[in-house]
């Protein structure tokens, strides 16, 4: 047997540190929210210039995500989660020093590089966790950018009422540092890596695609809806995006698999995703509008920046509270009910509040109930993206999965900053939300969430994912299937003391770098997995409590059993 290929490293806080890190993306994406009405005096440039600062972070997430993800399959999953809060700090750093336009876009769009560490983390996740901790873990990561956002509001408020501007940008620069020692210290690399070179040309043609269309989106208020440029944008964003599409199909190793896309399960959860996105970001553009009103307008609830985001804060922490209750619901019923449950809590949400805004306390209800709702749906996306792909395609499909994300929310700035401009009462050359308008903005939250379950209805049913959760008898049944093909490789997965590792989880990867089967270890330690074809291969295992291991070993097709056993270290200190 071949020497492992993986250090021995610390795998205990794997899960809190990963979510950690999607907590710091979401502080980077709420830092100026309690300021975004005062950029233009900030930035001494007009309303319409100032927007880019926020358009600019969006824009570059967009593209970055699912080219962070592709790169993290290719070169290493926690080497571009690095890179990625690296840029971050960079762009922090740079906002911090200026008070210049064109800087702070420059800087804004750096931070938004980020973004690309939700996928990047969920991918982690699969490569090092054993299954029984899978579910809950990928759901506290999805959740981690509501958990973020909902927590970092407040603070940036009381920040911005209380020091200078600037102080946000250099915390979320030393989060972003302490993210990057955290991980280097505990997150150890994947051993799993896909085959193929880097599509600089696909990444090109997707990221002209993508800014072609969201720029409309995010700007369309400003430039009119019907605008030459509105709609040239628009037009130019198809044909870029349909060549782009002809030339992936045409490539062995492009970056985003359009045919593993298509298939049913990943199409419809990517579409709900957007639906969820929708839903997400329209409580986040009322009620802090609401509550900050003046109760002079008659429906404004008054309250100070700080107390509005104490009442949104729930959104996020009922989000993180959810992520046990998902991983308990989805192996009971699997993801797939889960995102319909989820989507139908939205709903509610939102339904009871068109009758609830007339007291902060009420608010609070409508961001618990909210929150609830979205932890579960967000939740349920990643494992039906991991369930329908190979774990060599895990990066690029999380972060297509969060780039739909991202374009909900997009599509909700807009719709609904559409709409409440449009119905708004204009008092002195001030244009004031009116309670129609709110009330129009939670009905399109509902349409949006309607359609998500509409969609994900005709997911197809996934038995396997709850016997992925499940353990002991099924496992030595499987072992015993297994055993019956006549190729395979056999073997035992033991500690330092050479005891038995129980409900290891072992992943046979071909030459291509996909994973061709999976199995976890009976009571003994023992496992058994089928071979499809003679050639080279990878063994790789996890454990919880065990440094993972990834070993070459190779099979020439015939009818017999290769013996390969697997030693997984127990957990060591981190070396500095």
């Amino acid at each position: 047997m071949s020497q492992p290929t993986t250090t021995s490293r610390r795998t205990g806080g794997v899960v809190p540190v990963l979510a950690f890190a999607g907590i710091v993306v979401a502080v980077m994406q709420t830092l100026l929210v309690p300021v975004i009405k005062d950029l233009p005096e900030l930035l001494d440039t007009a309303p319409s210039n100032a927007t880019w600062v926020m358009t600019s972070t969006l824009l570059a997430g967009a593209v970055s995500t699912p080219i962070m993800g592709r790169l993290g399959d290719l070169a290493g999953k926690r080497r571009m989660l690095l890179a990625s809060l690296a840029i971050m700090v960079i762009g922090s750093l740079i906002c911090g020093f200026t008070d210049q336009l064109l800087v702070m876009i420059v800087g804004r769009a750096l931070q938004g590089f980020a973004m690309g560490a939700i996928p990047l983390g969920i991918g982690l996740m699969r490569d090092m966790l054993p299954r029984e901790k899978l579910g809950s873990a990928m759901a506290l990561m999805s959740s981690s950018i509501g958990v973020g956002g909902g927590l970092a509001l407040p603070v940036a408020a009381l920040v911005a009422q209380h020091a200078d501007w600037h102080a946000l940008f250099f915390g979320a620069a030393g989060l972003g540092v302490v993210s990057m020692i955290l991980t280097l210290a505990f997150v150890p690399e994947s051993p799993l890596r896909a085959q193929g070179s880097f599509d600089y040309a696909g990444a090109f043609g997707l990221s002209a695609g993508l800014v072609l269309f969201l720029l409309p989106i995010t700007k369309g208020s400003d430039w009119g809806w019907s605008s030459g440029t509105t709609l040239g944008l628009f037009g130019a964003a198809l044909v870029v995006l349909v060549l782009w599409g002809v030339m992936e199909l045409r490539l062995k190793a492009p970056l985003v698999d359009l045919r593993t896309t298509a298939r049913r399960e990943v199409l419809l959860t990517n579409l709900a995703s957007i639906m969820v996105g929708v839903a997400f970001y329209a409580i986040s553009l009322v009620l802090p509008q609401l509550l900050q009103l003046p109760s002079a307008t008659g429906y404004g609830l008054g309250q100070s920046m700080v107390v509005a985001g104490l009442c949104v804060a729930p959104l996020g922490l009922t989000m993180m509270f959810t992520a046990p209750v998902y991983a308990r619901l989805s192996a009971t019923f699997g993801p797939k009910v889960t995102l319909i449950l989820g989507m139908l809590i939205i709903a509610i949400g939102y339904g009871a509040g068109l009758g609830l805004m007339s007291a902060p306390w009420q608010t609070i209800i409508i961001s618990v109930v909210v929150g609830a709702g979205i932890g579960l749906a967000y939740s349920s996306l990643p494992a039906l993206i991991i369930g329908a792909v190979d774990a060599s395609e895990t990066g690029a499909a999380t972060g297509l999965n969060t780039l739909m994300r991202s374009i909900g929310t997009s599509v909700s700035s807009a719709v609904i900053g559409m709409v409440l401009a449009n119905t708004a009462n204009h008092v002195g050359g001030v244009a004031i939300p009116t309670m129609h308008g709110f009330r129009v903005s939670f009905l399109i939250a509902t349409a949006a969430v309607a359609m998500g379950v509409v969609l994900a209805l005709f997911l197809p049913k996934r038995k396997v994912a709850v016997v992925q959760l499940r353990a002991s008898s099924e496992e030595e049944a499987n072992l015993a299937r297994a055993e019956e093909a006549l190729a395979h490789f056999r073997g035992q997965v033991v500690d330092p003391a050479g005891m038995p590792v129980t409900h290891a989880k072992v992943t046979l990867i071909d030459r291509r770098g996909r994973q061709a089967g999976a199995a976890l270890t009976d009571h003994e330690g023992r496992y058994s997995l089928a071979v499809p074809a003679g050639g080279s291969y990878v063994l790789a295992a996890t454990a919880a409590g065990h440094a993972p291991r990834a070993s070459a070993a190779t099979h020439h097709g015939e009818d017999r059993a290769v013996h390969v056993d697997l030693a997984l270290e127990a957990v060591a200190v981190p070396q500095p």
